[in-house]
């Protein structure tokens, strides 16, 4: 785990960042607050490639929990049995479904709170929401965070929510609202986890990582 970098050297890095993609976008391809949090949901242990690939057709048909429930458990099943844990996560997306239409009217709730009672939705994934939906300034840690805040010094810690911290605490507000998604992008193409890339880093002078690659 590398020391925590100082004000001006974060300020420095997210500043490249910005300058280099002044509007990071998600992966996930969705078409409302809804159909983000179900691609959200697929999402774990499962590519953004394979999880649109998925829901293409599935959100053309069911894009409200009203019309997730009329499609049915083994009708989902058949959109998205090319992911991972489909099964677990079709009775997850069922159960969603089911309580945003008994409790909240069929509209996604924007608390965090709210959001982590349902079913198969953890911190991440309301944290994702919350921000690409709603541009609230949540940091969503997945691997590619954790190990790129550890790597550079950016946002070190020995858990996900230690590192989430560290955002929160660390990087200035005014590049917090995308701060993730930098950092997830640099983490899925650059600082990737075997070889990073360090030859093609925008910020390889500001990094504490010890074992750069030529």
């Amino acid at each position: 785990m590398a020391k925590q970098l100082d004000y001006h050297t974060i300020r420095e890095i997210f500043t490249r960042f910005q300058d280099s993609e002044p509007e990071p976008k998600g992966e996930l391809d969705h078409v409302n607050a809804y159909t983000l949090l179900v691609a959200v949901a697929l999402s774990a242990q499962a590519t953004d490639k394979g999880v649109n690939k998925a829901t293409a057709e599935l959100f053309k048909i069911a894009d409200t929990p009203q019309k997730m429930l009329d499609l049915g458990e083994e009708g989902l099943v058949e959109h998205i049995k090319t992911i991972g844990l489909y099964r677990n996560k079709a009775k997850n997306v069922m159960k969603m479904a089911k309580i945003l239409v008994d409790d909240y009217d069929g509209e996604v709730p924007c608390s965090r709170a709210a959001l982590q009672a349902l079913p198969g939705v953890g911190r991440k994934t309301a944290n994702v929401v919350l921000n690409m939906w709603w541009r609230y300034p949540a940091q969503a840690v997945d691997t590619h965070i954790f190990r790129f805040g550890n790597r550079s010094g950016v946002c070190p810690g020995k858990d996900v929510v230690a590192v989430e911290r560290a955002i929160e605490d660390n990087i200035p507000v005014d590049f917090q609202l995308h701060a993730h998604h930098w950092m997830i992008l640099h983490g899925r193409y650059t600082c990737v986890a075997r070889k990073p890339k360090c030859n093609a880093c925008l910020i390889r002078d500001l990094c504490q990582y010890e074992d750069k690659t030529p």
